[in-house]
């Protein structure tokens, strides 16, 4: 699907999406430009071309969106319906797959009837893919001995890798001083006295100290099937006793470990709350921010300053990018450098959902970047929700891969036009302040609801206020991050600087929790879901087509 702007002197026939154009003065023609629109998403929503230059072409491509619609339908269906029904559904599809390729060989005479059922072609084939992902995983889930193990509820002994960061929680087990939870990545099952081989994630409930991150283990416990089939991991292993390492973290997992313990202890070092908020907005490490600081996150509709995602890869990107091009390097050394900044940010964060959106759409816009011609963000948006549902089908029953998902797509469609049309009135600064917060709290708040039946009434504010403290918090907190190791006193003193902003974005967070009818109650399920999703569609539109008529 296409956009392209109209003839000089004419306008938009009755579209308010994004790509439409109005009649008017050049100024207004301008700000109303797909090409300015697109860059301004693009400077939102990813890196860009690196070096400020906007991409090809004065359209809007959004032909890859069916197919992104299409893998996220089958990755559905995938972790939710049973194997059989799969492989129906899967037969099925491989021969709609073969109609839609014999039709659109028929087609190509006629230009647009022959794209149509292109892109409807290649939305089966990418549905076909992921069921055919789908099938195959889920055999593998339901076969082998761990899936044995575990259909028997033995207790069983298994070693393995730790694969995530262990989180403590705060109900113990009778006789046990501590209770953690974690995903151990299983490569040996031990039951009924014999050992086998085994492969799948395996979420162990135990007791002792936390294993490290990447450490080797073994522990033992009863297995128990997992609570449903949309759950990554294959079954529960409750396990009163600790854990015991068999090896410790090598290669990256023991620098990733040695960055993360060096820069808690310098971060201790900071004062109040300041100090744990600072890693969990530089790092996505929430284990020393408080319980009434979260709540008060929740209440201002701040949670996502501590879950990196996209944000986060465009603020590094940008700084990375900017000293890339301070040294005159070629563009291709600008991609690699800020392609290195994204992979050590992964490293650092750990591969969580939103992160992973953020890491490949990166990449996509790379490839595009390398070839000459830079992506663009709904393509690349579309393209990584292909390949990530490819890879991880459980992704699709992710809520926070649905809202990174859906907050980049508003920032790309939305904000930028409403950062071009407003800033002739509030200023650039003000107007992207403004903009990306509201397009992003839109496009979530229905899909929050869902879980939460409630709409913080002061979100937009809260997040206008903490933009400013939120580049300077995060550029900080992962410089002091990486020099914690090796220089501890120039970390410390970057660590203050981070924490100062992060103060102010305690502040707010609190101030905005204890104003009154801070949060707003709303219709649950389906129903409230359906008329906040139209209440922020007619709020979209309204606000494309006041900017546009206030520009006449």
């Amino acid at each position: 699907m296409t956009w392209v702007r109209p003839p000089r002197g004419r306008r938009g026939t009755g579209s308010t999406g994004v790509g439409a154009t109005t009649a008017g003065p050049p100024d207004e023609r301008l700000a109303a430009s797909p090409h300015r629109q697109r860059s301004a998403a693009g400077r939102a929503g990813h890196h860009g071309d690196l070096d400020g230059s906007g991409g090809a072409g004065d359209s809007l491509d959004l032909r890859l969106v069916p197919a992104a619609a299409a893998a996220w339908a089958g990755a559905t269906l995938t972790v939710a319906w049973p194997g059989q029904t799969l492989v129906a559904l899967l037969a099925a599809g491989a021969a709609l797959g073969a109609g839609a390729l014999v039709h659109t060989r028929t087609a190509r005479r006629r230009p647009r009837a022959g794209a149509a059922v292109a892109g409807l072609a290649l939305a089966v084939f990418v549905l076909v893919g992921v069921l055919a992902v789908g099938v195959a995983l889920r055999h593998e889930r339901a076969s082998g001995p761990l899936a044995e193990a575990v259909a028997g509820a033995w207790t069983a002994t298994v070693r393995g890798t730790v694969a995530d960061d262990p989180v403590p929680l705060r109900a113990a087990w009778q006789g046990s001083t501590a209770r953690v939870r974690y995903t151990l990545s299983v490569d040996t099952v031990e039951a009924r006295g014999r050992a086998r081989t085994a492969h799948g994630d395996v979420l162990v409930l135990g007791g002792g100290d936390p294993p490290a991150l990447g450490a080797t283990v073994v522990v033992t416990g009863r297995l128990q099937p997992a609570a449903s089939s949309t759950d990554r991991a294959i079954a529960t292993l409750v396990a009163p006793g600790a854990a015991t390492t068999v090896r410790g973290p090598a290669g990256v997992d023991r620098w990733v470990g040695t960055v993360r313990a060096s820069a808690r202890a310098v971060v201790a070092q900071v004062p109040g709350d300041a100090g744990g908020l600072l890693l969990g907005v530089a790092l996505g490490d929430t284990s020393r921010v408080g319980d009434d600081l979260s709540a008060d996150f929740k209440v201002a509709g701040l949670t996502h300053l501590v879950a990196v995602s996209g944000s986060h890869f465009a603020i590094i990107g940008a700084l990375v990018a900017a000293g890339a091009a301070a040294c005159r390097l070629p563009r291709p050394a600008r991609a690699a450098a800020v392609l290195l900044a994204d992979v050590l940010l992964v490293l650092l964060v750990g591969p969580q959902p939103s992160v992973l959106r953020a890491a490949v759409m990166g990449s996509v816009a790379l490839v595009g970047l390398l070839a000459g011609r830079p992506s663009r963000a709904p393509a690349a948006l579309a393209a990584t929700v292909v390949v990530l549902l490819l890879v991880d089908p459980w992704l699709a029953v992710d809520l926070g891969f649905a809202l990174s998902v859906a907050a980049t797509a508003a920032i790309v469609l939305l904000a930028g036009p409403w950062t071009e049309r407003w800033a002739p009135r509030l200023g650039r600064a003000v107007a992207a302040a403004v903009a990306v917060p509201l397009a992003a709290q839109l496009a979530c708040g229905p899909v929050l609801l869902a879980v939460r039946p409630q709409i913080g009434a002061y979100t937009l504010l809260a997040n206008v206020l903490v933009a400013p403290a939120v580049g300077p918090a995060t550029v900080c907190g992962v410089a002091a991050a990486l020099l914690a190791p090796v220089w501890p006193g120039a970390a410390l003193v970057l660590a203050h600087l981070g924490g100062a902003a992060c103060w102010w974005i305690a502040a707010v967070a609190r101030a905005v929790s204890a104003a009154p009818a801070a949060t707003v109650g709303w219709a649950p399920g389906a129903v409230g879901v359906v008329a906040l999703a139209a209440v922020s569609i007619s709020t979209a539109a309204l606000l494309l087509r006041t900017g546009r008529s206030a520009g006449r």
